[in-house]
């Protein structure tokens, strides 16, 4: 592959390197990371105390079978979402300009980020199912209700990154970060994300209704409540690969932005 300026290489091997690099800063910068880190884990043991009566009502007799899930979830979003204070520190180190005059195709600079948040978002997932395992959550539908949740919380970590890399790339300070962590706090907690539809009332339940992260949370969720199944799959797959590729389309719009200044 060449440009008119001389040759240049392909996405594959610029991503990775960013990939590395930024799988390198949660060495140097723990504490950084550590907050997306153990967050889910607080929030999985506060949310099956306090709301364990009202699971109890939808028949649900572990609460933990309930808010694992919702805690893995929240934790690959937020997780996956610092790539974008990443980006930002970036910017204003003027090191995203060096990549810019790189010979190197502009989509790595997004490919890149991506895959690295995705693969940040593996430990929060990690850390908070295991911790609902060792305080007794069932898990019916066995490894394959594991990897679901894993698919499902691993895609919410590629949404989050992309929606936080192109607020990165077109407000390019930290004060995109409560505009960050506000939508996905939003998009969750308006969702079936503390009760079942069944048990909602008022406002929110039109809301949860045809919010896409309550499929989501359904697909997540199915194999620790009972058998995974397609049609609890589906919906859940489907609201993923539309919301990906819409924050993934952000995102490269974003970099766009920052082309032309």
């Amino acid at each position: 592959m060449s440009t008119l300026d001389g040759p240049t290489v392909s996405t594959a091997a610029p991503a990775r390197a960013l990939v590395a690099r930024n799988l390198r800063r949660v060495v140097r910068l723990p504490s950084a990371f550590f907050p997306a880190l153990l967050m889910p884990v607080f929030q999985a043991i506060a949310f099956s105390g306090a709301f364990a009566a009202a699971i109890h009502l939808a028949g649900i007799r572990n609460s933990l079978d309930w808010f694992v899930p919702l805690a893995a979830l929240q934790g690959a979003g937020f997780g996956a979402m610092s790539i974008g204070f990443a980006t930002i520190i970036d910017i204003q180190s003027g090191f995203l300009d060096r990549l810019r005059m790189a010979p190197m195709p502009r989509r790595a600079l997004v490919a890149g980020p991506l895959a690295a948040a995705v693969l940040r978002a593996v430990f929060p997932v990690v850390l908070v199912t295991a911790v609902g395992l060792i305080g007794g959550m069932n898990v019916p539908g066995g490894w394959l209700g594991l990897a679901v949740l894993g698919v499902a919380a691993l895609g919410v970590g590629f949404v989050a990154a992309g929606w936080g890399l192109g607020l990165a790339y077109r407000m390019r300070s930290m004060a995109a970060a409560p505009l960050m962590q506000f939508a996905i706090f939003t998009a969750i907690f308006l969702s079936a994300s503390q009760m079942p539809l069944a048990l909602m009332s008022g406002w929110a339940k039109p809301i949860a209704r045809v919010n896409p992260v309550t499929n989501i949370l359904r697909m997540a969720r199915q194999g620790f409540l009972g058998r995974v199944t397609w049609a609890h799959t589906w919906p859940g797959l489907l609201a993923l690969t539309g919301l990906g590729l819409v924050t993934t389309l952000w995102a490269r719009r974003g970099l766009s932005s920052v082309d032309r200044i």
